[in-house]
């Protein structure tokens, strides 16, 4: 991104709110929105993101905090929607920068915070817990907790009450009339939040192109009623480890066809540790056995619930499909379902992953196969009962790639709202609210982090244009020893070839090109024999030239030139 498009109009001295998407308008993922008024700012969510084919070697994702760090003094809070890494991942990285900031959310979504906190080993942050209909102020601004159904429990909208008027932020959310805790969104405040009137609502994306409604959870309770009830041997389930109405049902289900439940991976025993404290999850305590004792019962009665839904290639599900987990072994006759569709970008990883699993010979049931996994996101119908009953001013579409952000734009159009007054927006957009205007007044930084091992933004577009040519072409690395004072070359050039030719077979070649480049040093003068910049420029043109005549492969290359 151009720094020279980065410019933010001066505030008004008028009061005013600024509303600044900083991840997940789009694209999925890296879910932070930053709402700024005259005296006060607070951050809603901060979530991570995780790299797609083009970002070589990153680990995972973040936003840049540029934006809160250059206004710090101001920041009163981190509002959390909910404990999906998407919406928390980044949050340990944001506490390590801003310490003394309180983090606000309901209980299991903090556990999860915690969780993810100790995991990254980036010390504790200052929480305030809150529960569904809870009210707390910073400053300027009121932000009122609403439950609404999502696939972890704890999820809750926002309503932010400033100087300027009432800023909605949805979360992640669906209308389930049946969920498995028999909670249903909050509907009464909802629309009572749109009778006081709302100034601007933002309002989750992901499925903003799909018609209808989703479905209830509870018709994922079917399917797996099925699927238990034909199983034969052992009964594998990978879902999200957040996803607890998922838990919940796997366990139900476990417990009424008699069979034993274990829980692999670690990000899954946390969240039913903590979901199981505090009352969301109910587990009868002689259902659950460990990994290492599931062989003392026979096939049909053992259930095992894993992360790897996604296809991560370090998840219990994966390791599984290539027979490389210490503790359990797919085998024919066992039954797998996969409960969850792709994120966007993962579905090579998912399929790679189905495949491996079918060729151990297990039964594998995934994506919507049976109806074993419903999205825990809105689909039009929803979204458009949300604006009837919010009945915003303005609409922000938010968590979504470009298209479902523009789909849900027509969708507010329909309801009502006025074409100008819904901002599709990219991270970095700065939308400014008065009592007299709402428009989008400059744009900020709103680009990627990268998080590679210990790193934090230390791998840019340049470390990974060199990634990315390193695993086209590879490197061609040359050394060579030059006399300065008599202008020779003493040793070399020695030549060190790294993904760009098969060595066993190439020493035909590697002689060849030496000895080019042999000829091409000892053609330069004595004046540049005695510049080593201008001897290594002529190495790289030479070698470069060579091989690409050769091969039409263009490789980096380095020369190392040692001058005695």
């Amino acid at each position: 991104m151009s720094t020279d498009a980065l410019t933010v109009a001066a505030p008004p001295a008028a009061p005013y709110v600024r509303i600044v998407p900083l991840g997940g308008c789009g694209e999925i993922g890296r879910n932070m929105t930053v709402i700024e008024t005259n005296d006060d700012m607070v951050v809603v969510d901060c979530g991570l993101m995780f790299p797609d084919d083009e970002m070589y070697g990153v680990d995972i994702v973040i936003n840049d905090f540029t934006y809160v760090r250059e206004r710090a003094a101001k920041l009163r809070a981190l509002l959390v929607t909910h404990g999906h890494e998407d919406h928390i991942g980044g949050i340990p990285y944001f506490t390590k920068e801003f310490r003394d900031t309180p983090i606000v959310a309901t209980p299991l979504t903090i556990a999860l915070i915690k969780a993810k906190s100790r995991e990254q080993h980036l010390g504790e942050a200052e929480f305030t817990q809150v529960q569904p209909g809870s009210r707390v102020r910073y400053g300027a601004i009121e932000a009122e907790f609403i439950h609404v159904n999502h696939s972890v429990a704890g999820a809750c909208a926002l309503a932010l009450r400033t100087p300027v008027g009432t800023i909605f932020h949805t979360g992640d959310f669906k209308f389930d009339q049946t969920p498995i805790d028999a909670k249903p969104a909050d509907f009464a405040r909802i629309a009572r939040i749109g009778d006081e009137g709302v100034l601007c609502m933002l309002s989750d994306s992901t499925n903003a192109e799909r018609p209808g409604h989703t479905l209830s959870e509870r018709i994922v309770g079917e399917a797996f009623t099925a699927i238990f009830s034909r199983a034969k041997g052992r009964i594998v389930v990978a879902s999200f480890a957040s996803n607890v109405p998922r838990i919940q049902q796997t366990v139900d289900h476990a417990v009424r066809f008699n069979r034993k439940i274990a829980f692999l991976g670690r990000s899954m025993r946390n969240v039913v540790h903590f979901a199981g404290e505090l009352g969301h999850l109910r587990i009868p305590p002689d259902t659950v056995v460990k990994i290492e004792d599931i062989d003392n019962y026979p096939p049909e009665q053992i259930v095992v619930m894993t992360t790897g839904s996604q296809g991560e290639p370090m998840s219990g599900l994966a390791r599984m499909s290539v027979r490389d987990h210490g503790k359990f072994k797919i085998v024919p006759g066992d039954t797998v379902v996969v409960s969850a569709t792709p994120i966007p970008g993962n579905e090579k990883s998912v399929h790679k992953t189905i495949n491996n699993l079918c060729k151990l010979g297990a039964i594998v049931i995934h994506g919507t196969d049976g109806r074993s996994h419903v999205s825990g996101h809105a689909s039009q119908e929803e979204l458009l009962l949300m604006l009837n009953l919010v009945r915003p001013e303005f609409l922000v579409p938010v968590h979504g790639e470009y298209r479902m952000l523009d789909a849900h734009k027509q969708l507010a159009v329909r309801t009502g709202v006025e074409r100008e007054n819904v901002f599709v927006v990219e991270n970095g957009d700065v939308l400014e609210f008065t009592h007299d205007y709402g428009d989008k007044v400059g744009k900020t930084y709103g680009g990627h982090v990268f998080v590679d091992g210990s790193g934090i933004g230390d791998v840019g577009e340049a470390v990974l244009r060199d990634r990315k040519a390193l695993s086209n072409d590879g490197i061609m690395m040359v050394v060579i020893a030059i006399d300065g004072e008599e202008a020779r070359v003493i040793a070399g050039p020695d030549l060190i070839s790294r993904g760009v030719f098969y060595l066993p077979e190439a020493g035909g070649v590697i002689d060849e090109l030496r000895t080019e480049l042999r000829a091409a040093i000892d053609g330069l003068s004595v004046d540049a024999l005695r510049d080593v910049d201008a001897v290594k420029e002529h190495i790289r043109s030479a070698l470069a030239g060579a091989i690409h005549a050769r091969t039409k492969r263009r490789p980096i290359v380095i020369p190392v030139v040692m001058e005695v």
